[in-house]
């Protein structure tokens, strides 16, 4: 099988059920398509550049299918569930189509195509969590994500996620942390838990705990030495979830608060439910509770309706928080969505030049938060040899910072303590210290 993931850390966790569901049918995975007897693509439609290259890759399977019609060819995700049936259409060599509430599923689909040589599409939503499928840890074997709630009621005008992904389910806090003590059996020592907006975990399961009630529950595995969480939807941020964070000492000691815009106006056209000011007053208490925080965030630039003022506002923001770092992109139209009735686009000569200012801006920020760490020591969780130099190891540091060092693999799982001695935008060098 070859599994090409896109998007976010919420596919990442989803392709990583496809593993271990093709696993149990003693399927293997190949890094080469061409090698594959069943090819899967696991989608996002978040961005319009994002469904633009499952499609283009798609059509570069044509050949393969050509010279070997028996290959399965599979996508699911977000692009699988907006486009349905659709697909087939668009891509006539395609054999499954499956959403994302259907990942559970794909084994019947495989057999059934196997069997039959026909074509399946299986988008239903349902409304409740599907059936359990633990997703393999990450192949470092020191992390795993683990989905607490699926979907979000929050349809915010730009986004898609409500229409692709449903509204909100969160699974039980026991089958949450039976799926934890298992993966922390099996060696992992971070988990990061999963949702749209894991703030509103809970709301729907009438009786259950909370978000920071399931953090404490998550804390007490044995095992487990860091815990982090994403998306967090700063309207939806409370006061116990802000005091988690003085509270859990393996709480990881970061958080990433999606702003988008710091423009109020831009917030109200975006459907967001908060202002910059309430937002500020959150990174407020954050940083009295744990001083030392690392917050990233995501941006958009080119709103409709998004005048010159409204970008300042949005560059004032951030030079008051000073994020250690921010996923920032052009916003792009997405179907179905309310922003695109929306008028008074943004010409993209423009937005290109509003992200380039904003990037600019945030690269300043990453290297003045980054250089504060150098002469620091730094508990960091090694998670292997380093992508670009075979000599070095790499990890993270609490705050979510990369981390590289020179040091033996036996090193790997552990945390140790890492002297940091210089600094980039992107990440921390340092010296691992003597371990007693």
């Amino acid at each position: 099988m070859y599994l090409k993931t896109f998007g976010c850390q919420m596919n990442d966790a989803d392709s990583s059920k496809i593993k271990n569901l093709m696993s149990n049918m003693n399927i293997d995975t190949t890094s080469d398509p061409k090698d594959a007897d069943i090819i899967l693509l696991n989608t996002c439609s978040i961005r319009w550049k994002a469904e633009h290259k499952v499609y283009s890759m798609l059509g570069t399977f044509k050949d393969i299918k050509k010279a070997r019609p028996d290959i399965i060819i599979g996508v699911g995700g977000c692009v699988a569930q907006q486009e349905q049936d659709e697909m087939f259409r668009k891509v006539p060599h395609l054999d499954i189509v499956f959403g994302t509430h259907n990942v559970h599923r794909l084994p019947e689909m495989i057999s059934r195509v196997q069997a039959e040589r026909c074509k399946v599409e299986e988008t239903n939503f349902f409304d409740r969590p599907e059936p359990l499928v633990y997703p393999a840890p990450e192949e470092d074997g020191v992390r795993a994500f683990v989905n607490i709630i699926r979907g979000c009621n929050n349809y915010c005008t730009y986004c898609i996620v409500p229409y692709v992904r449903g509204r909100e389910a969160s699974r039980s806090s026991a089958e949450i942390v039976d799926e934890v003590k298992s993966l922390a059996g099996c060696g992992v020592k971070e988990v990061t838990l999963l949702g749209q907006n894991v703030n509103s975990y809970g709301n729907d399961l009438g009786g259950d705990i909370g978000f920071p009630g399931l953090l404490k529950k998550v804390a007490d595995v044995e095992g487990i030495t860091r815990l982090r969480f994403t998306t967090s939807h700063p309207k939806d941020l409370s006061d116990g979830l802000i005091e988690a964070f003085g509270e859990i000492e393996n709480l990881a000691n970061h958080l990433h608060l999606p702003v988008q815009s710091g423009s109020d106006k831009v917030l109200a056209a975006m459907k967001r439910g908060y202002t910059a000011a309430s937002y500020m007053k959150n990174v407020e208490k954050l940083r009295k509770v744990r001083p030392d925080i690392a917050i990233s965030t995501d941006m958009i630039v080119g709103f409709p309706g998004e005048e010159d003022s409204d970008f300042q506002k949005t560059l004032a923001l951030m030079k008051e928080v000073v994020y250690d770092s921010a996923f920032s992109f052009k916003y792009s139209v997405r179907p179905g969505t309310a922003a695109a009735k929306l008028q008074d686009a943004v010409p993209d000569d423009l937005k290109s030049e509003r992200l380039a200012s904003l990037q600019s801006l945030q690269k300043k920020h990453s290297i003045v938060r980054n250089e504060a760490e150098e002469g620091t020591v730094q508990m960091v969780l090694v998670e292997g040899v380093g992508r670009k130099h075979s000599s070095f190891l790499t990890g993270r540091t609490s705050g979510n910072k990369v981390v590289n060092f020179a040091g033996a693999d036996e090193f790997v799982g552990q945390i140790v303590p890492v002297k940091i001695t210089g600094s980039t935008a992107n990440a921390l060098k340092g010296e691992v210290l003597h371990l007693n």
